[in-house]
């Protein structure tokens, strides 16, 4: 049962129901950047630490998400998009200080 939740092999009965999982991942991700790059700002010297820490764990979510070959998890590439959508919050915020 466990294989079967963390796996895509139910999903793809009903593959709208997994979008709904997608998209609100990636609005996760997109709040999480906004808040990783607001609140840390309001001291100023807090920015580079946590610009770093938010790149560490891109980078280590990325290395774990794509070494699995052709098997793919279904948790992880929830956190996959979770990824993406903090990269789409910080470009999006990266546009709002360039204004």
């Amino acid at each position: 049962m466990l294989n079967k939740i963390l796996l895509f092999e139910n999903i793809s009965d009903n593959k709208f129901a997994y979008i709904k999982y997608k998209i609100t991942c990636l609005l996760l991700g997109f709040l999480i950047a906004t808040t990783c790059s607001t609140i840390p700002a309001q001291t100023g010297d807090w920015g580079i630490i946590a610009a770093s820490v938010i790149i560490t764990i891109n980078e280590i979510i990325s290395k774990i998400v794509y070494s699995f070959s052709k098997k793919r998890i279904m948790l992880l590439t929830l956190f996959n998009y979770i990824k993406i959508g903090i990269i789409y919050g910080l470009f999006v915020d990266s546009f709002k200080l360039g204004s």
